[in-house]
């Protein structure tokens, strides 16, 4: 008995440890395999939102307000797809069992606690990655009023969360020879998925691909020198991509060769790491032949080198629903970053959507 309870207290010690060496780096990395004893692995996909919300609140006001942001249509698709799949369970049904899903916005309204509409973020409450945004006011009226007023933050937010999550998970996860070449070809850090496993090489170009019969996905990279601030321009950069296209990526048949379907194309500036960085969203198509796709492109400036560094994720999937993929290539070109001259590996970086 006396040998039982002390393996018993030195059970009870590791579990001790163990748990909290997770909750100390839950917002580190995304566990992979491993189900903590206290917080157990999030369920549901990528780009999933269940609401909590009363019958009578979620199909009102609220409800259609919540879901006219959730469902706004991501930019750059061929055709409208929403940027997330919502759910809906009511607080009776908020038990725990779906209050593990990875992505969670409670609606409560209550006039005798709150005075005005307000949001409340927790993560990592009941499972492990979860975000669970909880949206609170006196009224419907202040509570969907308050989102519509929010439309962007709440947006870009919950794309934010998912895109960090992916881009963390690939720091682990992501294919190895791909790495190896872009640092010996670019002097960059770049993840891309374990999938994309096939490889070719050209002048200052890379392309990696799944090469899937169905669901085709790719991720190419590319640099060319940084001669003024007029190489961010959009003409500019289209004329670019379509040499390179053109050279490094032909169709089937001779005449055949990518290139960019100029008036989809969407470019703005956003931030990387405290960085500056463009983005490039639009349509690709195949000249002379029925391909085409939507694609998503960041470019940076490689100060260290005096370079343009180009990475694009296109997919080509006509009889699917891109949405996904996109995100998901979309989440590689955030890790996405120029290496010192000295430094070979680039260890427990954070890459953050900002």
């Amino acid at each position: 008995m006396k040998k039982l309870n002390n393996s018993l207290i030195w059970l009870l010690m590791a579990i001790m440890v163990m748990a909290s060496f997770s909750c100390s780096n839950r917002d580190k990395r995304i566990r992979k395999n491993v189900t903590s004893i206290l917080t157990p692995i999030s369920s549901g996909n990528p780009y999933e939102i269940m609401v909590v919300a009363e019958d009578s609140v979620y199909d009102g006001y609220v409800g259609k307000s919540i879901l006219a942001v959730l469902e706004t249509p991501m930019k750059g698709l061929p055709r409208d797809e929403a940027y997330f799949k919502v759910s809906h369970v009511t607080p009776a049904h908020y038990d725990r069992i779906t209050n593990l899903f990875r992505n969670i916005i409670r609606i409560v309204v209550n006039p005798k606690e709150y005075t005005m509409a307000k949001f409340k973020l927790e993560r990592d409450v009941f499972s492990s990655p979860q975000t669970i945004l909880t949206i609170q006011g006196p009224d419907v009226v202040a509570v969907s009023t308050y989102i519509t007023e929010n439309t962007k933050f709440l947006l870009n937010f919950f794309t934010d969360e998912e895109i960090n999550r992916e881009a963390t998970f690939l720091q682990d996860e992501h294919n190895v020879k791909f790495e190896k070449a872009v640092k010996e070809m670019f002097g960059c850090e770049f993840f891309i998925p374990i999938e994309l496993n096939k490889m070719k090489k050209g002048d200052h170009f890379i392309w990696a691909s799944n090469d899937a019969v169905s669901g085709l996905q790719n991720i190419v990279i590319y640099s060319y020198p940084y001669v003024s601030k007029h190489v961010f321009d959009r003409g500019v950069y289209i004329a670019l991509r379509d040499s390179f296209m053109r050279e490094n990526i032909p169709g089937e048949k001779p005449g055949m060769y990518m290139s960019t379907y100029r008036p989809s194309v969407m470019i703005k500036d956003i931030n990387v790491r405290g960085h500056y960085a463009q983005e490039a969203r639009g349509l690709w198509e195949m000249k002379n032949d029925m391909m085409g796709g939507p694609f998503v492109a960041h470019s940076i400036v490689d100060t260290i080198r005096g370079m343009i560094v180009v990475a694009e994720g296109f997919v080509y999937a006509p009889e699917k629903n891109k949405r996904g993929m996109v995100s998901k290539l979309e989440a590689a070109l955030y890790t996405l970053n120029p290496l010192p001259e000295d430094e070979q590996e680039g260890k427990n970086r954070k890459y953050i959507k900002q």
